[in-house]
């Protein structure tokens, strides 16, 4: 309970704090490049949260990721404590995530400022302007990091993905790095408002190439990718089955492909 109120003292100072201090920035016309203020206030915001909940991350196959070369990390998602562990571990990244994000007062603008892009779900067209948002900034030199499950789940089986990050990835030209996180269900479960002490596994997989790929190459390229995750799954953790059904497509849905 103690570690809970502390994580949460620190999670609404910290907003408070480096949200103001990009909103600032973005106020008077500081520019986003490498190392800038909003990219430190992200991983600052990121590692704040996990000293205060007692969390240690360790990330695997840092062989795997080549220096300055832009990328889209797609990675499963358990835990509102994913984030604060990819900002920690993983190279500088930009966000792209789901609209009712931006909703949260003040938190919503805070984030916009620090690189998040929002995607509308119930807008086809505004799901693909926000995704040739994200594949400029890509081929500007900035790598992005999305959760094709859409939302969080409440095991490490992977769920279906839907297919707006495979959509970036071959728009922008960039190789996807999938990312495997364990260990954050223990930090923080979906459904339960706490934070535990507890070390979480960052595993990075080899990357996939997405040159020469057409749009009609997104189904082929998700199901890669799904399948190398739920190998590393099953092959160091020893989850079964570590790759769910295929869920059927519902009809009339508005963006039924680029949905986060």
């Amino acid at each position: 309970m103690l570690r809970t109120a502390f994580t949460t003292l620190a999670l609404l100072l910290g907003t408070l704090v480096l949200g103001s201090l990009v909103l600032l920035a973005q106020l008077v016309g500081v520019p986003h490049r490498q190392g800038d203020i909003y990219e430190k206030c992200r991983v600052g915001w990121g590692r704040l949260l996990l000293r205060a909940a007692g969390v240690k991350v360790v990330l695997h196959g840092t062989e795997k990721v080549s220096a300055n070369v832009p990328r889209v990390f797609i990675a499963n998602h358990i835990s509102w404590f994913d984030i604060p562990a990819t900002l920690d571990a993983l190279p500088p990244y930009g966000f792209l995530a789901k609209r009712e994000l931006e909703r949260i007062p003040f938190f919503g603008s805070a984030a916009r400022a620090a690189g998040v892009i929002y995607l509308d779900r119930e807008n086809r067209k505004a799901a693909f302007s926000a995704i040739e948002d994200a594949a400029k900034r890509i081929q500007a030199g900035e790598s992005v990091l999305v959760f094709p499950e859409g939302t969080r789940g409440e095991r490490y089986a992977l769920r279906p993905f839907k297919k707006g990050a495979f959509v970036l990835a071959i728009g922008s030209g960039a190789p996807i790095v999938p990312v495997v996180i364990h260990g954050t269900i223990a930090v923080n479960p979906r459904g339960e408002f706490r934070a535990s002490p507890g070390v979480v596994n960052l595993h990075l997989l080899e990357p996939i190439p997405t040159a020469g790929m057409t749009y009609d190459d997104r189904d082929t390229l998700a199901e890669t990718v799904r399948h190398r995750m739920a190998d590393c799954l099953r092959e160091v953790y020893s989850i079964e089955p570590a790759l769910e059904p295929r869920l059927a497509e519902r009809p009339n849905t508005a963006t039924p492909e680029l949905s986060m």
